[in-house]
């Protein structure tokens, strides 16, 4: 129902209609993440080789948050996105992280971007990913592509979950 549609006064449309209506919003991609990217498709990368495991956090703004956990917190471990969405509960994030080496040189900025589909549950959500890495002036060093998959973290996840990421 269309608040647009609605002859009656609004303090009678439910507020899940409004929710609902607002901007046809889909907010199933909307929360806390444990994600696992997997090397598939690379001429030099074998199918299968764990690219990144992190926490990722999708707002509803339209903001996106990474902390990838298998780069050192030196080196630049958090990435920023921004999302949108591309089709029934499909989403398409580009975000960017900044490198590091252990020494605090800058050595270029990493373009991540995904294409993901949550699953009937809302819970689990997989798609593909390409990253680019580029040097401090810009120029492509490396080219992944793969596959992400992910499962959300709630209030009542168990701190067994942390033990599964492959560090």
């Amino acid at each position: 129902m269309q608040p647009q549609h609605w002859q009656g006064p609004a303090q009678f449309i439910p507020a899940s209609f409004l929710l609902a209506a607002d901007k046809g919003s889909d907010d199933r991609i909307v929360g806390f993440w444990k994600v696992k990217f997997v090397a598939e498709g690379n001429t030099d990368i074998p199918d299968g080789t764990p690219i990144d495991d992190g926490l990722a956090q999708w707002h509803s703004d339209g903001a996106e948050i990474m902390n990838s956990c298998l780069r050192p917190p030196v080196t630049g471990n958090f990435c920023l996105g921004v999302w949108q969405k591309s089709g029934r509960s499909s989403y398409k994030l580009n975000h960017f992280g900044l490198g590091w080496d252990a020494n605090g040189d800058f050595t270029g900025p990493a373009r991540i971007a995904e294409e993901v589909t949550v699953d009937h549950s809302g819970n689990h959500y997989e798609g593909t990913f390409t990253i680019d890495q580029y040097d401090p002036s810009g120029k492509l060093l490396a080219h992944v592509t793969g596959h992400v998959t992910a499962t959300r973290i709630t209030v009542d996840t168990s701190g067994e979950t942390f033990f599964e990421i492959e560090i």
